[in-house]
């Protein structure tokens, strides 16, 4: 489903309107874990927030170059300040913040040409095409937003969560 272009940016439009709508949660349900020891709300859509950036900025420009690509992060270190950053912030600077990411990438998206959605490239030993790899980050963000859902539909006074 999640394997061309336009799909692939659809989904990402979709996410913008999804997080838009927490800003009407309270900061009790922003702060609620997704369950028990687990990530909260907000740490769960801050988190995503760093990935688009490094995605943007250290993937999409290598990508079809001659350029090696950079060393991705150290996956729990950036995932670890991304939570403490969405502990330290509001909810309106991490809702801002995911917006202002997301789109980055949703433009960055549309400046690809179609036929490089299926020509392969190469990360570490895995040969990828962009489809492959977008519909990953996608399958990410719906298994991040559907524990989101979940929990704050299990709250008391939650009838409205916006779907993605």
């Amino acid at each position: 489903m999640y394997h061309d272009k336009h799909h692939i940016i659809s989904h990402y439009e979709r996410s913008i309107v999804f997080v838009e709508s927490l800003a009407n949660i309270t900061e009790e349900q922003w702060r609620t874990p997704i369950e028990s020891g687990k990530w909260t709300v907000a740490e769960v859509i801050g988190h995503l927030t760093p990935w688009d950036e490094f995605v943007v900025k250290q993937r999409l420009p290598f990508l079809f170059t001659e350029e090696s690509l950079p060393k991705g992060p150290a996956v729990e270190e950036m995932n670890a300040s991304a939570a403490r950053n969405s502990r330290a912030q509001s909810k309106e600077e991490t809702i801002a913040d995911f917006i202002t990411q997301r789109q980055q990438l949703i433009d960055a998206l549309y400046q690809i040409v179609v036929k490089q959605w299926q020509q392969p490239f190469t990360i570490g030993a895995s040969e990828l095409t962009l489809s492959g790899y977008f519909a990953s980050l996608v399958d990410h963000d719906l298994h991040h937003f559907s524990q989101v859902q979940k929990v704050l539909k299990n709250i008391e006074g939650i009838k409205w969560i916006s779907s993605i």
